[in-house]
Parts: C-alpha cells; structure tokens; sequence
C-alpha cells in the first residue's frame, strides 16, 4: 500500500476488498424492473409484515451467550454426522409414488418431482463466507459431490445470503445445462459468475415460471438480503412452489413466522410436502428466521389448518450459526410434530425418502448430544391444552445473513 492509498474514499477501499464471492449489484434493466415492484419502496424491498433485520437487545448479553464454553460445545455434534452417501443406485430409478426428496443438508434439497428433478439453494462449499479461510464451516461433508448428482431441470434459489447461494457451487452448475429460478435482483449474482440470462427466470413475489413441464411460484418470506457490509436490500428473498402435474412442493427458504403462509396455502396449496426453516433461530432475532414450534405452525398455516402432508425440516445440522444447541431443531421439531399429530421426516443427510412412502423418523442427532431440556414442550398436565396453531415463539433468526 503507498501513501497515495491513504487518501481513497473509504467506499472506494471496501469496494477493492470485495471479491467475486460478494456477487454483483443489480443495475441497468435489472434496477430498472426492481424499482417497478410493488414490493420495493423508498429504495428497498420490503417485508409483507414489519421485520427487525438487525438482532436486538444487548451485543453484550448476547456475546456472553455466544461465546460461553459450556454453550459453543452444545452447538457442535459429539462426533461425525451420520451421512448417507448418496450413489447412483438411490438415484436411478424414479420414486414410486413420483415424488422423493433428497435433503443434503442445511437447506439443500434434491426434490424429484413428476419426473423432473429440482434442486432448492445447493450449497457445497465448505464454508457459507465470502472468504475460505473464516466463516461458518461444514459440521459434514456433502453426501455426494455436485458431478455424481446428474443433472438437473432447475435450481432453485430463495436469496443471496451465503448460506443459500454458493459461488463453487453455482460456477460448477453453470457449466451444466440446467436452468435458474431466482428472486428478483439476484440475477446480478448469478450473471457475474457465468449463468446466461437465457437460463435464468428472475421472478417478483406471485409470479411463476414454467421449466419442462412444472411451475415454479415466487412466494412472500419474511427476510432480508445481502452479501457485504452495504445492504441495499436490492435484492429479493422468496419462499417457492413447485408444481407438477400430480405433486406440489413447498420450499421456505429463509422466513419469519408471517400470516402470509395461510394465503400462499389457500391459492397454491395443500402441499405434499414442504420444507421448512426450523433452524438458526434466537431470541436477538425475532422476526426473520422460525423456530421449530413456529415452523410447525407455518406447515399447519400451508395444508389449510390440519396435519396434512409431510414435513421436512430444513436450514439445521449443517453450520453453526446460532447459539441454541446443535440438536435443539431437530429434538423441538420432532416434539412439534407429536403434539400436532404432523407427519415428520428426519433423514440424515443424503438420504433419500419418497413422502408418500416409509419416512425416515429416528432421532439420530441424540447419539452425538448430551440430552436436551425441553422447555418448549405443552405441559403434560394439561393433556387437553389446545394443539390448534403452535405456540409462540420465544424469538428467532440468523447469523449467516451478512457474512
């Protein structure tokens, strides 16, 4: 560095320091079609209801929990993840029923649906970061390399944080034939890495893109965006539907608990199955990420109100990134699911299930956890305690969104 460099404008320097991973901002036609929204006022996305984007309450309190000895061994497994290593012969022949879904970790999920294949926010770097030597790394290795997944109809993308959208990952699809569905905005990303626009759908909230045969919706999410110290919220966070001819998915993405979730279920639904953000939740972050018991909620909000279909969590076991114990999603989830009287599936990363067949239910995050306290539990003296819509939540969200 000369002396000269002192005297730069400090945009000038943290736009030097922004490496590819940080992606690019929408400009041009793109800023122009966003600006159009109905969603974007007074130069910012917004939210269907009022979210809080920056953790609350004491940075103190907050680092005490964090950062506390007993606390951080929680939010690690005991010992190595049970993956199942995803091979071919799980693969190649289509699921029975016509829908099966493969989740891969943290809120990567291979769905096969009517005879095509979809991928929902693949993420197969080893590190949700801009940087790779610091951020959240893998607690598992992905079950299966990009290569031997074979290909895929369209990849799916709810927003640009980094635990959603992977520079290595998407390079590596690029280079295939597969086609984009995107939130509004993000195409700037995907463009700077090597996608064409020809491959890319890049829809507003309510609007759907047909992709061999199947629909795919933008639905509302209660989140945010962005990828660096600047955020414009120029770019849009979705939740999807995906519709064949026989089957309907759902896909949260990243979301607070919202009404919306009884909207998007009277018009698109009720849903075979969804995939729904259980994980990375805090009291410091309320309103844009869910707990188990708010997840549960939003699956019974989607089927109309009733247990209906199958549940599969998501956004959990895969990176650190919030100070509840690492198993906490799963035991809470699974918790949510008796008291509901909800069918949920609990595979282990990689391992294929077809909804409408045998569900993957053992609870094999217990063999590496201490047992967990179960405070969110209905009391078990009061057996007939209303089981309607889950409770509450103690608050929620997530770490991962500006990194």
């Amino acid at each position: 560095m000369t002396g000269a460099d002192y005297l730069l404008p400090l945009r000038t320097k943290l736009r030097s320091m922004r490496t590819e991973s940080f992606g690019a901002d929408p400009a041009g036609a793109r800023m122009e079609r966003i600006r159009r929204s109905p969603h974007f006022v007074d130069g910012a996305f917004q939210n269907p209801v009022g979210a809080r984007i920056r953790p609350s309450g004491s940075t103190v309190e907050f680092a005490k929990t964090y950062f506390q000895r007993e606390q951080r061994a929680l939010r690690t497994p005991d010992g190595a993840v049970p993956v199942h290593p995803t091979t071919l012969a799980d693969l190649a022949a289509p699921p029975v029923s016509g829908l099966r879904l493969t989740w891969m970790g943290h809120s990567s999920v291979l769905a096969e649906i009517d005879g095509r294949r979809v991928l929902f926010d693949p993420v197969w770097g080893e590190r949700c970061s801009p940087f790779p030597f610091a951020g959240p790394k893998r607690l598992h290795p992905t079950p299966l390399s990009l290569a031997a997944l074979g290909p895929v109809d369209v990849v799916v993308i709810s927003h640009d944080h980094y635990d959603h959208l992977d520079l290595p990952t998407i390079r590596a699809l690029a280079g295939t034939d597969t086609v984009f569905a995107v939130p509004l905005g993000v195409g700037a990303h995907l463009e700077r890495w090597g996608v064409p626009a020809a491959r890319m759908h890049e829809l507003d909230w309510n609007e759907t893109a047909t992709v061999a045969g199947i629909s795919l919706t933008a639905t509302p999410a209660r989140h945010f965006c962005g990828r660096g110290l600047r955020n414009g919220q120029h770019t849009l966070w979705a939740s999807w539907v995906v519709a064949g001819p026989e089957h309907r998915i759902y896909h949260s993405g990243d979301t607070g608990y919202f009404p919306g979730f009884r909207e998007i279920g009277a018009e698109h639904g009720p849903f075979d199955a969804t995939m729904i953000q259980i994980g990375a939740y805090s009291e410091y972050w309320p309103d844009i990420h869910m707990t188990p018991a708010e997840g549960m909620r939003a699956h019974l909000d989607l089927q109309g109100g009733r247990p209906h279909g199958v549940l599969l969590p998501i956004h959990w076991g895969t990176f650190n990134l919030a100070p509840h114990a690492w198993a906490e999603p799963g035991e809470w989830t699974k918790d949510a699911g008796d008291e509901a009287d909800q069918p949920v599936a609990f595979p282990r990363p990689g391992e294929p299930f077809e909804p409408a067949g045998i569900l993957p239910v053992a609870p094999w995050w217990r063999a590496l956890s201490p047992a967990l306290a179960h405070p969110w539990r209905l009391p078990e003296e009061h057996p007939g305690a209303d089981r309607g819509p889950a409770p509450a939540a103690r608050g929620d969200l997530d770490l991962a969104g500006e990194r």
